[in-house]
Formats: structure tokens, sequence, C-alpha cells
């Protein structure tokens, strides 16, 4: 009798134990369980904060990166049609304009052409400047096919070699001032060469108006004598550019010439 009260005073205790680790377990899960609930539950509510933030500035999870990559995708097209506008076309000695461009042409006169999207403007500040006394201006140059700009070249290299230069000294004399066919602003119908071509134009009254003025017609002083050694062409009072009105007037705000422009919108 007495063993078996021992017996089962030992099974007794083993369920005991057993029960105990039992409860244990059980009360560990549950707070294992309590903690994961609540921490989703505080996820969510940020998770709703959030939504409830965007909604109300008008901005959803899904387009917060469309929103980014649109705004880069805008700025990239701006800047490509700036640099794709015909009123910024870079010709010089290392940029050739396409071999089959022909700019739309309108007469000035019998002999002389300017291209037709920006005639008037070149007419207009010409009259503008009869008009406060400065009649002492003319185009004497504008237009020229590249057939013409060969010739020129020619004549040019003759010329420095009756003054007793050798070839290669007339050749690089005469590309700091004439540019290849295809490489000459002139072959483009944007550029117009004022008065005699020569140095004493800076004197006139009329450049000094030019130099005050040109930028709201849309011309610049396209190879300004701070610039030679970026544009390769010795200072040309006398040559003027069309490039339009709100980019004549940046250029000059800011100091550059159109190389440097087109950099600036390239990099800008």
């Amino acid at each position: 009798m007495v063993e078996n009260k021992e017996l089962q005073q030992k099974r007794s205790n083993k369920i005991i134990f057993v029960y105990r680790i039992v409860v244990s377990i059980i009360m560990l899960v549950s707070i294992i369980l309590v903690y994961i609930l609540n921490h989703l539950g505080e996820s969510k509510e940020v998770d709703a904060m959030i939504t409830q933030n965007n909604l109300l500035n008008g901005i959803s999870d899904s387009n917060i990166m469309d929103n980014s990559i649109s705004a880069e995708h805008i700025t990239s097209e701006e800047s490509l049609k700036k640099l794709s506008d015909w009123r910024l076309m870079l010709v010089n000695y290392e940029n050739e304009m396409p071999k089959d461009y022909i700019p739309p042409l309108s007469n000035i006169d019998e002999a002389r052409q300017f291209d037709s999207r920006a005639i008037d403007s070149l007419i207009q500040m010409m009259l503008d400047m009869n008009a406060v006394g400065i009649n002492h201006v003319w185009a004497q140059s504008t237009y020229r096919n590249p057939e013409k700009q060969k010739h020129l070249i020619e004549e040019s290299i003759q010329e420095y070699l009756e003054q007793g230069k050798t070839m290669e000294e007339a050749e690089t004399l005469t590309a700091r001032s004439i540019g290849e066919p295809y490489k000459s602003e002139h072959n483009l119908g944007l550029a117009v060469d004022f008065n005699d071509v020569d140095y004493a134009f800076e004197k006139e009254k009329a450049f000094t108006w030019l130099v005050e003025n040109a930028e709201n017609y849309g011309f610049i002083l396209r190879y300004p004598a701070d610039k030679e050694d970026i544009t390769k062409i010795k200072y040309e009072p006398w040559h003027w550019r069309y490039v339009g009105p709100e980019y004549a007037k940046e250029m000059n705000d800011l100091g550059l010439c159109l190389e440097e422009y087109i950099e600036y919108l390239k990099n800008n």
C-alpha cells in the first residue's frame, strides 16, 4: 500500500511538472503573439498615416517614383528642344552643317538674301537704326552658298601668297577669318557682315548702337575679342548672328559666346 501511494505521488508530481511546462509554453507563445500583433498594428497605423498624408498632398505611393522620373524627363525634353532650335544651330571650325541643309531664304534686295524666318528682324533693326539718325550702315554680306565660300577662301589664300606668305601661313590666316564651306555661318543664312567689313566699323555709331540694342532683335556679336580662343575666329565687330531675342539676351547676361552657350545648355 505504501509503495502504491509513493507511485501515485510520483505520477502526480510528473503530471504537475508537465502541466506547469505546458502552461509556461502557452504563456510564452501568447506573449510572443501579442507582441507580434501589436507590432503589426503599429506598422499598419504608420503606413495608413503615410498614405493619408500622401493623399492629402495629391500623391500616392504608386506615383512618387513616377513623378521623379517625369521631372527628369521634362528637363531633358526642354534641353533637347533648345539645342535642336534652328536659331542655335552651331556651325564653326569643328561643326559642319549638313550638306543637304538648305535654309529658307528671302531677298533683302537683288543681291542679298537672309533666312526667311529672321529677315524681318534684320530689316527692322536696320530701320530702327535709321530712325535714330544712324544712316551710315548697310548689310554688306549675308547669305553665301558653299561655292561662294570656297571662292572667297581661294581669293584670301592668293592674297596672302602675294604678300609673301607660305601656303601654310596663308591657309592658317585665312581660316582665322573665313570658314570652310559648310562651316561658315553665312552658309546658314543667319549671319550678317555690316559695312566695309573692317575694324573701322568698331568706331561707327552703328556698332555702339548694336552692342546696346541688337539683342532685342535677336542678334549677337558672334566673334567677340575676348572669345577668340574659343571661337577660333579673330575679333569681328562687323559680324552679327541671329539667335532669337530670348537666347541673345541670356547669352549677353551670362557673358557667353555661342559655343559656350551650347555647352551651358548641355550641362545645365
